[in-house]
């Protein structure tokens, strides 16, 4: 079918919206459309002023406003590049549905549930990062750009169950007429959703109820037509594996367990176990892979069915685990926080299981009355599995009402409650299972009461509850499973596109906040947030070793090991790099370690030296502590450099060290020795001629810091350093300023020890004709 042309009347001011609900078992398409909300305020008035935008079907007639594909994108967690073709026919679809001149303003959603939150991180990323090319290059469609939620924003996720919870909770309200303007009338519904792996809840707790719980309350804003925005105060939490399949398993886990711990004390136990949660003489080969591995439970085992409703109840109780610890009361089952429900004023729509269990076998599909219910079960229970089997053929040939199942047309349902060729016997034989797995969810988990007072409350709004319920109608019970109101099917997608249609109204100030999801409402700053949104990682050792594990020895897997060899390798991997870079920078390390350890005595050193002569210490601030660190981060810097930059050239420093300075006759003080006067008379005495003036000249700058540096002969005699000191000292030339240009050429080849010690040596300086040349 083409899409509608401009001059079509139901085209004028339509917008359009697209949800593909990527589930486990299949991807369904869903497109829909409203009137643009100011056209639509402008024709309806006051009347639609309280209203929410009006979401119908994305097609004026027929129901090619949904489409599906098979399997579910979950199976394409090892193989991303086949995602593009998988969703060919839904994008090619959506395409040919909506005028090309609305797709930049046509938002687009691919929101992924239980299937795709099976698969780990890495797989979730590369699916995700597919769905996400694909559909920004095959269309034009308002795509998000990337961020932190993905690499389309929004657009492309995996939600998470609170998030479809949140949804449906929406989707049941909008139908219900839930949503208005006057908070006199708040008359929401409690959504309730069982799947096969889980189970949710959300509802809007009463005022005076909410008490301690902010925290675990998710704000749900709207805005209404005439601008004015309403916020509900909402709790929602999912129970994973408590869902009508996996409860299962650990149903027949347990009976199994029980019945080998009664054949280990009695001898006299058969093979066969029964079990009351199959109808009647029904003969099924159960394992478990929960008990241990060391027992023979892995082998089937045979159970027979007894039929018995009232056991079955009794035996499938004690799964909700009711004795858990509960951190925060009130706890409803496993555990789980839920605040107060007040279920005279709070009323509840079951989807999925609740509908299917109910309808399908029994046909007490929409108001609950546990009394019909439980009647219904008893009886389906106990009749003889062969006459079930029987009267199946006989639906399938006769196409007679009263069974289960759905009969497919075109992917779509088209009509429910009829044995046809198409449906298996599955259902029948877990429909005792679960009809009584359903009835301990509602009563013994959730709380809702057995016993309904017809004529409810009068101090709460239940009255005006059944009412409204009566316009729909539906019953005026605390409880109802439905699958559709007014012809159109109650799903979480539905709420999505509620919300999204809501956004698009002009809020009555332009300070208002935007409408965002409710998940994106939760403050950053909570500390538990009820909502932990899906964000898969890029690196998870997980699942690099699920993916080489498979091509591992037996022997070199975590079972046989107990460890995991992947992550061992990695650690190794991460110590060895580490080693290597300690190893090529351990001369820096050495280094920066003694001028750390020697930092004190240097620091008195230095002191010593400003007491001494009043000035700097040579070298005060390069040898500094904080100096070190910045030492050993350069050799870090020039050691990453030529490892990873070793490709470049490199230029050859140029030599600035110029040569020492060759001193004639000079050799190394022994040790060092003070001035004595002995040594003075000795010198007055040899040259009279410069007794007292040279004595003088000798005091008067034995005090100055530049060191004079002596010379000794072969046999150990002092001697002078330059060999022309003779001639000097016969022409009258001091002797000290000689000695003091030559001490200053050497200084910039002594170290701080030797300066030290040549100037506690200057003092003993003989003249060298005392003792004559070499």
């Amino acid at each position: 079918m083409a899409p509608p042309t401009s001059t079509d009347p139901w085209l004028a001011a339509r917008r359009f919206g697209i949800v593909i609900d990527a589930g486990s078992s299949g991807s369904r398409l869903q497109i829909y459309s409203w009137k643009d909300p100011s056209v639509a305020l402008a024709n309806g008035g006051d009347t639609v002023r309280h209203m929410l935008p009006k979401v119908e079907k994305g097609v004026k007639v027929g129901e090619d406003w949904i489409t599906k594909v098979e399997p579910g994108l979950s199976t394409f967690g090892d193989s991303p590049e086949g995602v593009a073709g998988y969703l060919e026919p839904l994008i090619h679809h959506a395409r040919s549905r909506i005028p090309p001149s609305l797709e930049l303003e046509t938002p687009l959603f691919l929101l992924a549930t239980a299937g795709m939150r099976l698969l780990s991180p890495i797989q979730q990323a590369r699916v995700l990062n597919a769905a996400c090319q694909y559909v920004r290059s095959a269309s034009n469609f308002r795509i998000e750009r990337e961020s932190k939620d993905g690499p389309c924003g929004l657009s492309v996720q995996i939600i998470t169950g609170e998030e479809e919870g949140l949804f449906g909770w929406i989707a049941v309200n909008y139908l219900m007429d839930g949503f208005t303007g006057r908070k006199s009338e708040k008359t929401t519904y409690g959504f309730l959703d069982m799947g096969g792996a889980s189970t949710q809840i959300a509802f809007e707790p009463a005022d005076n109820e909410v008490r301690g719980d902010d925290e675990t309350l998710v704000d749900v804003r709207l805005r209404l037509l005439g601008g004015e925005e309403v916020k509900h105060r909402v709790f929602v939490t999912t129970w994973l594996g408590y869902g009508t399949n996996q409860a299962r398993e650990r149903y027949v886990t347990e009976i199994i367990r029980l019945a080998e711990e009664a054949q280990a004390t009695d001898s006299i136990g058969g093979d066969a176990i029964p079990d009351p949660c199959l109808p009647k003489d029904l003969v099924l080969l159960e394992t478990s892979p929960r008990l241990d591995e060391s027992s023979h439970s892995l082998a089937p085992h045979k159970l027979v069915g007894t039929g018995l409703f009232t056991q079955c109840l009794q035996k499938t109780a004690p799964l909700l685990n009711k004795n858990a610890p509960c951190l925060a009361e009130p706890c409803l089952f496993n555990g789980v926080h839920v605040p107060p429900i007040n279920f005279a004023s709070s009323h509840f729509i079951g989807v999925s299981e609740y509908w299917y269990s109910s309808e399908h076998v029994f046909g007490l599909g929409g108001s609950y009355d546990f009394v019909q219910y439980e009647r219904a079960a008893t009886e389906f229970c106990g009749r003889d599995w062969d006459g079930i089997v029987e009267q199946h053929e006989l639906s399938k040939q006769d196409g007679r009402l009263g069974g289960d199942g759905e009969v497919l047309q075109d992917g779509q349902v088209v009509k429910t409650g009829v044995w046809g060729d198409r449906v298996e016997l599955s259902r029948l034989q877990m429909q005792c299972f679960k009809a009584a797995w359903v009835v301990n969810v509602l009563h013994e988990g959730i709380g809702i009461p057995r016993i309904v007072d017809p004529g409810g409350n009068s101090s709460t709004r239940g009255e005006l509850v059944a009412h409204q319920a009566e316009m729909k109608g539906l019953g005026r019970h605390m409880f109802q499973s439905l699958d559709s109101v007014e012809g159109i099917a109650i799903s979480w997608t539905l709420g999505k596109m509620v919300l999204e249609a809501s956004k698009g109204v002009k809020p009555l100030s332009s300070h208002t906040r935007p409408l965002v999801d409710p998940a994106q409402d939760i403050p950053a700053t909570s500390q538990n947030p009820p909502i932990k949104p899906i964000r898969p990682p890029f690196f998870d050792l997980d699942v690099i070793e699920e993916k080489l594990s498979q091509h591992l020895p037996p022997v070199l897997t975590r079972q046989s090991l107990g460890f995991s060899p992947i992550a061992f390798f990695f650690y190794v991997v991460v110590f060895v790099l580490l080693s290597c870079m300690i190893f090529r920078l351990r001369k820096s390390f050495r280094v920066t370690f003694r001028r750390i350890r020697r930092s004190p005595f240097k620091r008195d050193l230095e002191m010593s030296y400003l007491t001494e002569e009043g000035g700097q210490p040579p070298g005060a601030a390069r040898h500094s502590s904080p100096w070190a660190a910045v030492s050993l981060f350069r050799s870090l810097h020039r050691w990453i450099s030529s490892s990873f930059m070793s490709s470049h050239p490199r230029l050859t420093p140029l030599t600035t060290t110029a040569p020492r300075p060759h001193l004639r006759h000079a050799h190394s003080l022994p040790s060092p020795s003070s001035p004595t006067r002995a040594t003075l008379t000795q010198y007055q005495n040899a040259y009279p001629a410069f007794g007292t003036s040279t004595s003088s000249q000798y005091h008067s700058r034995s005090s100055s810091p530049t060191p004079t540096v002596l010379g000794f002969d072969d046999n150990g005699s002092t001697t002078s350093m330059l060999s022309n000191s003779i001639s000097s000292l016969s022409s009258g030339a001091p002797l000290v300023a000689r000695s003091r240009n030559s001490s200053q050429m050497s200084l910039a080849t002594l170290t701080p020890r030797q300066m030290s010690l040549t100037r506690a040596s200057s003092m003993s300086q003989i003249p060298p004709d005392t003792f004559g040349e070499e």
